[in-house]
């Protein structure tokens, strides 16, 4: 028996042409999105290396040496620093004019804010050096950690440092995993001193909380580190008093 072999053609009807239509469009604008997209993230990327950098060079800048106040002078330590400014005054009129001078650097924002570096701040735990910078604001918080309220840097007081958390190892990133007895060190420009901080507490606040800027310190030299939780809906208070 013969069989007689039928092949159906195959209509290409309006509907598939609009459906194919439509399939290109989507791919097109989705590969548009993607390539959006990727150059938004490496241009923040690009930004927040060149804030960096531009922090670098301020402390490069403000690298200053200054005298070590953290551990209590005996007697004769005492005797032997005194007898050295007696002898050389024009060193320490030298080093107030030099902490002056940095103190009184002015460099602006690209949108025109003007800001100084007042002192830096080292956690070796986390590997981190910063200038911090004389004024808060959206713009100066992406070059460095900036001095947010309360006593200035080394005084008696609360000193208190906001800085960006960016979920990386940069500006305050890792603050959120400082433990108590971790180590944070602070040289103020004004007077060249150098201050080891201890980390006695640590927490998290609403952001509109401001209990933590207290400067209620009963005497105390104390500093307090403000950044964001990871997820950004909260603040995380890590509290640190002089080595004494």
């Amino acid at each position: 028996m013969n069989q007689i072999l039928v092949t159906e053609k195959l209509y290409i009807t309006p509907e598939i042409k609009k459906k194919k239509k439509f399939y290109k469009v989507e791919f097109f604008i989705s590969l548009v999105l993607v390539c959006v997209l990727s150059s938004y993230y490496i241009y923040a990327e690009y930004n927040k290396n060149r804030d960096e950098e531009i922090s670098e060079e301020i402390l490069a800048q403000t690298n200053i040496v200054g005298e070590d106040q953290t551990v209590k002078d005996d007697d004769k330590l005492v005797v032997m620093l005194d007898n050295d400014v007696e002898a050389n005054p024009e060193i320490e009129q030298q080093l107030d004019e030099e902490n002056q001078e940095i103190m009184q650097q002015e460099y602006v924002t690209v949108g025109g804010e003007k800001y100084s570096p007042i002192a830096s701040i080292e956690i070796p735990k986390i590997n981190v050096k910063y200038p911090i910078l004389s004024e808060t604001s959206v713009e100066l918080l992406k070059k460095a950690p900036t001095y947010f309220w309360g006593a200035y840097p080394n005084e008696v007081g609360n000193f208190c440092v906001a800085g960006h958390n960016y979920r990386n190892k940069k500006f305050f990133s890792k603050v959120p995993t400082l433990e108590n007895g971790d180590i944070i060190i602070i040289t103020d420009y004004q007077k060249g001193r150098t201050v080891k901080y201890s980390v006695y507490d640590k927490y998290e606040v609403n952001d509109d909380d401001m209990s933590p800027t207290s400067q209620l310190t009963n005497g105390r030299k104390d500093i307090t580190l403000i950044t964001c939780t990871n997820d950004s809906k909260a603040r995380v208070i890590v509290k640190a008093t002089e080595v004494i």
